[in-house]
């Protein structure tokens, strides 16, 4: 006869195996999500080093020199979606690979009212995304607009030499949305750069 003790046993065994497999299963999820969106093509926005949690880091820059013989042009756009004016200063910038470049954003508060937000950018072609290092960013941190306020925000960045020959555009694009609405903003879309 099977006693108490050995089926609170067998029963305690079950729960740590079920608990191990459920952690195991969620930290799974994530490469798993990666493949998908990468084999799919939904997400345009795969990693978190696309949107800014990649920083400056010494042991990460290669070659600093700037390469004077080469210009690649940067477009940048932008959206919005909840009750701001949001554009970029300027519409392109023409750079060197290497030499580290500043582009402004400006962002109007539209409301009556303190608002929060954050900026999630995306870039095309995808294959640029490596080599487009932001060194300061707006999209790093949470924004907070006073009512009716107009803020300028800058970003730093520095085109890696080793971009693809191939590659004589990036367009460099952000979306803008309100925080604590309750709802996931949407993706951003993506422009084909040739």
């Amino acid at each position: 006869m099977v006693t108490t003790q050995t089926l609170n046993r067998q029963i305690l065994l079950k729960l740590l195996i079920a608990a191990v497999m459920m952690f195991g299963f969620g930290y799974a999820l994530v490469p798993m999500y990666k493949a998908l969106c990468e084999v799919t093509g939904i997400n345009v926005v795969t990693n978190k080093n696309d949107y800014g949690v990649r920083a400056f880091s010494p042991n990460k820059v290669g070659n600093t020199q700037v390469n004077y013989a080469r210009t690649v042009t940067i477009e940048f756009d932008s959206n919005s979606r909840g009750p701001f004016t949001f554009k970029p200063v300027k519409n392109f910038l023409e750079v060197h690979p290497g030499e580290m470049t500043e582009i402004v954003y400006e962002v109007t508060n539209n409301l009556g009212r303190v608002v929060r937000a954050q900026a999630i950018p995306s870039y095309a072609p995808k294959s640029a995304t490596e080599f487009f290092t932001k060194l300061e960013c707006f999209c790093f941190q949470e924004q907070t607009l006073a009512a009716n306020e107009t803020k300028k925000m800058p970003v730093v960045f520095v085109i890696d030499a080793g971009l693809p020959d191939d590659v004589k555009t990036i367009t460099l694009s952000y979306t803008f949305f309100e925080l604590g609405l309750g709802g996931t903003p949407p993706a951003p879309k993506s422009k084909v750069v040739s």
